[in-house]
């Protein structure tokens, strides 16, 4: 039987993004921008590079600037096309998708990734769907997590989900994968552990945030079940789907930045800044000083 592609992407957008204040304030921290782009694009870029046509974000109150950035901003590309910026509607042009590829659902509480991605539901149906966490920004140009996890998931079907190796003592901060046999970069899924206490974790395999799932993972966060923090989580949901179904996990391969921290969102600028050849050079320079 052939695996029908995955066409709908779930971006929980909902958080309140505190350790980014005072600038979440007033600015969504998906909204905030690695070089010249919001971080949010660079997950929707990476979704449609694996084929996905339609977009799901779970947002919450204050959210609306997510709204209107995927909007069409009829003065300023009226004031571009009179000035002849060519290059800038080009640009433009990447951040407005074809009426109805958008769908947002409210979040009307913070009660966790499972329960953002169950608000979903209605829109995902009774099909595969991939569930991305612009948080997260998995760098690899070449090979976008996205298609290299679906290209998988059209051999074995089931779950398929990203992870990475972590030093043991990070463990803790996230659903760890317990291991089964491994293909190369495949291996097993034989059970999730959200945030094990330190020195318990059966890997050092985490989820960093790219899934592909069946929808009867809707049915197990129907139930409400609540988790690690007191929150319904998404890894136990989906740990109680092994051995039910295929499962999965692609070990990635690029480059990943925790952009949901201060730190990891710096990084996150310099590298992909050091990338472009128009600031390279110079924020190279500058940087080469800063080290004398």
């Amino acid at each position: 039987m052939s695996i029908k592609p995955v066409k709908t992407a779930v971006f929980p957008v909902g958080g309140q993004g505190t350790r980014f204040l005072p600038a979440t304030k007033a600015v969504p921290k998906e909204m905030l921008p690695v070089v010249d782009k919001p971080l949010l694009q660079y997950a929707v870029d990476e979704a449609l590079a694996a084929g996905i046509e339609r977009l799901v974000f779970v947002t919450a109150r204050g959210k609306g600037a997510l709204e209107e950035y995927f909007d069409l901003a009829w003065e300023l590309t009226e004031s571009l096309q009179r000035r002849g910026k060519t290059a800038e509607l080009a640009t433009l042009a990447a951040t407005q998708l074809e009426p109805g590829r958008i769908a947002y659902v409210r979040q009307q509480e913070p009660a966790g990734l499972g329960h953002a991605v169950w608000c979903a539901r209605h829109i995902v149906g009774r099909e595969a769907f991939a569930v991305l966490l612009p948080d997260e920004l998995l760098w690899n140009p070449a090979a976008p997590a996205l298609k290299e996890m679906h290209d998988v998931y059209a051999r074995v079907g089931g779950n398929v989900i990203s992870v990475l190796e972590v030093p043991a003592e990070h463990t803790h901060r996230y659903g760890i994968v317990s291991p089964g046999a491994a293909d190369g970069l495949v291996t097993q899924v034989k059970g999730l552990v959200e945030k094990p206490a330190p020195g318990t974790a059966p890997s050092r395999l985490a989820a960093i945030g790219r899934y592909i799932l069946q929808p009867e993972v809707m049915d197990v966060l129907a139930a409400g079940k609540r988790g690690a923090g007191g929150e319904i989580q998404l890894t136990d949901a989906m740990a109680e789907m092994i051995g039910q179904q295929p499962f999965h996990a692609l070990t990635f391969t690029g480059t990943r930045f925790d952009c949901g921290d201060k730190a990891g969102h710096i990084m996150a600028n310099v590298a992909l800044a050091l990338e472009r050849p128009d600031i390279g050079p110079a924020v190279r320079d500058w940087l080469r000083q800063q080290a004398v």
